[in-house]
């Protein structure tokens, strides 16, 4: 009987790409092939979770890796700031250690593709690693940030979180953006030229792939380009939601059967304590239902209302499905499954592309922003009841929700990976 030929995944060291990644390995199990993960260290036991053969990157020696938890936690003042002013003070330090990552990562990485011989590589990244390209297998890349991250003319600067038509906003951060990461960018290209690559274009640290690519973009929210990509290697998904066990909703002292608000700000926008506790204190006097995701620091909230749950974790998509409205960081994965399930979107965004989909959302009537810390009680109340009593949004997106179903993403994605073997 013939083997399956290997599909090893590679996401970056977040849990939105992890996580989009494990829902497009999960089609492909089920269609016969043998999806396998790399990851880094910290992403030990995510995908063994899921029933997936697991393989850490083995340590380079180089103390250059970054650990991510700790560097957010170094530039969480960032987050108080606009995007225009997060360049300098988040943009570019986060290249600068992704590129770190990248040449950290080389050698163990070529030596773990040697061993596994796949058959096929999928990268969801922003950034190249040459070990794949020179691995000798066809590779796959997922765009599973905001759309904005394959630029365009017509579409806003990638992480700006402008809207609108091209015009001096634009301008303005396209250019202090590109000023920013210049530094980094001179050193990719150097590595790029060390591992017998070609150099990338001003501003570009990952090249599409000229096997594939899938876009999780949703139809709702994308964005008419002025260049269309070319049809035979770019694949929108119309989505990508894992499939999750199902979750019990917990019994609540208060208003048990009030509207259900999901909260979460992803692995990482959960350590902002201080902030989170604000925002319990106004649900505390609303005629609704919380859960609240607080990743490890659940023992930080000693006081918490008969109307808000607290979880260090769950399994968020069964959460969504049964949700009135969702509020979130604009990450890419929580933006889609909110779509998917025709929930609203508060998106309060902190940094990178949650500030394109913040825009979007508004742009689009999917949701609505709010800045994620200059608000006030009232209207981070008026905000919620507001979208909760939208009949019209309601509406559109009970009829998004039912195209991204047909369109079941995660199953285009793996047909079109397979169609490559």
């Amino acid at each position: 009987m013939t083997q399956p030929k290997v599909i090893a995944f590679f996401p970056e060291a977040s849990y939105g790409a992890a996580l989009n990644c494990v829902g497009i390995a999960q089609q492909l199990r089920a269609m016969g092939a043998r999806p396998v993960f790399i990851c880094h260290a910290g992403f030990r036991g995510v995908f063994a979770e899921y029933g997936f053969p697991e393989y850490p990157l083995p340590s380079s020696g180089n103390e250059s890796q970054t650990d991510w938890t700790d560097f957010i936690n170094r530039h969480q003042d960032a987050f108080r700031r606009t995007p225009l002013e997060q360049i300098k003070s988040y943009v570019a330090p986060t290249w600068d250690a992704i590129v770190d990552t990248a040449i950290a990562a080389e050698e163990p990485l070529r030596q773990l593709l040697s061993q596994l011989k796949p058959a096929l590589i999928v990268l969801d990244n922003v950034v190249m690693f040459p070990a794949i390209a020179n691995a000798g297998a066809p590779w796959v890349r997922i765009i599973s940030c905001a759309e904005t991250e394959l630029p365009d003319p017509a579409i806003p600067p990638y992480l700006s979180g402008c809207g609108g038509e091209p015009g001096p906003d634009w301008q303005q951060f396209a250019e202090k953006y590109q000023k920013a990461i210049a530094p980094a960018h001179r050193r990719m290209n150097a590595f790029l030229g060390e591992c017998g690559l070609k150099a990338r274009p001003a501003g570009e640290f990952l090249e599409s792939s000229p096997f594939l690519n899938l876009l999780l973009s949703p139809d709702a929210v994308r964005f008419e380009r002025e260049i269309p990509l070319e049809p035979a290697t770019h694949v929108y998904l119309n989505g990508c939601v894992r499939q999750e066990a199902p979750y019990a909703l917990p019994a609540f002292a208060a208003h048990h059967d009030g509207p259900l608000v999901l909260v979460s700000f992803g692995s990482l926008g959960a350590m902002d304590v201080s902030m989170i506790k604000r925002m319990i204190d106004v649900f505390a006097g609303l005629p609704y239902r919380f859960i609240v995701n607080v990743g490890p620091w659940r023992d930080d909230y000693a006081r918490v209302p008969d109307n808000v749950f607290l979880e260090s974790w769950f399994p968020q998509p069964s959460v969504v499905a049964q949700a009135n409205l969702f509020i979130h960081h604009g990450g890419n994965n929580s933006f889609c499954e909110a779509l998917y399930y025709g929930v609203p979107s508060l998106v309060m965004s902190y940094c990178w592309d949650g500030h394109d989909n913040a825009r979007r959302a508004d742009d689009v009537g999917v949701g609505r922003r709010i800045d994620r810390y200059h608000w006030t009680d009232e209207a981070l109340a008026a905000a919620i009841t507001g979208l909760l009593d939208d009949a019209a949004m309601r509406g559109r997106l009970e009829t998004y929700a039912k195209a991204m179903k047909q369109s079941n993403g995660a199953a285009v994605a793996a047909r079109a990976i397979l169609d490559l073997l």
